[in-house]
Parts: C-alpha cells; sequence; structure tokens
C-alpha cells in the first residue's frame, strides 16, 4: 500500500474528499483516521454525512500550507 501523497497530487484533490484519502495527503493510517474523525480531533474540518466522513480540500490544503489562494489577489484589492 502507498504512504502519502505529494503536493501536487494533494492540490489536484477534488472539492471534498474521503477520510481515507484525506489521512494518506496527512501520513495517517486509515484506522487511525477514523479514530480521530470519531472523536472530533482529525485535523481539519470533517463532514459527517450519512454513514461516511467527508473532508473539504480547502482545508486539507490550508493545514498543509498549500492553499492555492494564498498569495492571489483578492477582488476588493484589484
Amino acid at each position: 500500500m502507498r504512504q502519502g501523497l505529494t503536493p501536487a497530487e494533494i492540490r489536484t484533490l477534488p472539492a471534498v474528499v474521503d477520510l481515507v484519502t484525506a489521512g494518506q495527503a496527512l501520513g495517517v493510517g486509515r484506522i487511525k483516521s477514523y479514530e480521530l474523525a470519531r472523536a472530533g480531533r482529525f485535523p481539519c474540518p470533517v463532514l459527517r454525512v450519512g454513514r461516511s466522513y467527508l473532508v473539504p480540500t480547502a482545508g486539507l490544503l490550508a493545514l498543509l500550507g498549500l492553499d492555492q489562494s494564498a498569495g492571489q489577489p483578492t477582488p476588493e484589492s484589484e
């Protein structure tokens, strides 16, 4: 099984990913990811949808310092 995701791979993720993919991006295994999510301790926002846990990629990017909007002008500054 492959460990982790590269920054380039993380930047290409869809807007929302499953908990295992988010954990992979953080270098956290499947079991630990679910333990953290259940305890409300996953390091970025997690959405509970039915029986699934989903992670908005924006929160993951921000946590990892890969926020795509960083350094880009805001509409007000243009």
